[in-house]
């Protein structure tokens, strides 16, 4: 943008851009990466902060208003295998012949405290965490009051279409803030405990999830689930190990 100085990626590739003003000129390579490769900025969208309705009846109830108060960034897709590997050293993917740009799957939540503390340590400056349940939710949404936030063939892979395995990310419509795959493909563990009855206690700003537990929580169903779970609102549960 000539005016802004703005320089907005819209096709995956490498180009060079040159600036120049009052007879001087400077020039800077951009590279716009695939989704799910690399974990830098550009696999990232910016979560306003707001309110939202959150929950749903009977799926998970009761409904009960939620503030997020700050602004966020969560990753555009699912954790890819590729993603992981990189981190990681190892892929334990069952679906490991999809290729790097699937979900990495078959990985427990404290599997992911480790994978964390490798990115934390990789990057100063940087702080990267799983979502809670309350962030996951609202960014699933996008200021949706729908339990999905379109036709669920065209958001995700789900029992009737996956063919009973996961897909590349990225395949199906993001939702109106640029994430995909919230709802199918992989189930997505969230930070918070579980516990049955925390709607009706929650705090209606930034609420943390319950203080304690044996399970931690999954969300937005996957390849494998019918429509019932994958939604926006459905609560999942597995012990964290």
């Amino acid at each position: 943008n000539s005016t802004t100085g703005v320089a907005t990626g819209v096709a995956v590739g490498t180009a060079m851009i040159t600036a120049t003003t009052e007879g001087k000129s400077a020039s800077a390579t951009v590279t716009v990466l695939p989704l799910g490769v690399g974990l830098g900025l550009e696999q990232f969208a910016l979560i306003p902060s707001g309110s939202f309705q959150m929950g749903a009846s009977p799926v998970a109830a009761p409904v009960h208003s939620v503030t997020i108060s700050r602004a966020f960034y969560v990753q555009r897709t699912e954790v890819t295998q590729g993603q992981w590997r990189a981190v990681m050293g190892s892929n334990p993917s069952a679906f490991s012949a999809c290729g790097d740009t699937c979900p990495v799957d078959q990985v427990t939540w404290d599997d992911i405290q480790t994978f964390l503390q490798r990115l934390n340590a990789s990057t100063p400056g940087v702080t990267y965490r799983l979502p809670t349940e309350a962030e996951w939710e609202y960014a699933a949404r996008a200021g949706s009051t729908e339990l999905t936030y379109g036709a669920i063939d065209a958001i995700a892979w789900y029992l009737t279409n996956s063919g009973q395995a996961s897909h590349p990310v990225g395949g199906k419509q993001p939702n109106a803030w640029g994430l995909y795959d919230t709802i199918g493909n992989a189930h997505e563990w969230v930070n918070d405990w579980y516990a049955s009855g925390y709607y009706s206690v929650s705090p209606a700003v930034d609420p943390p999830g319950a203080a304690t537990g044996t399970s931690r929580v999954l969300r937005g169903g996957s390849w494998g689930a019918d429509a019932f779970i994958d939604n926006v609102a459905f609560r999942a549960f597995a012990v964290p190990s």
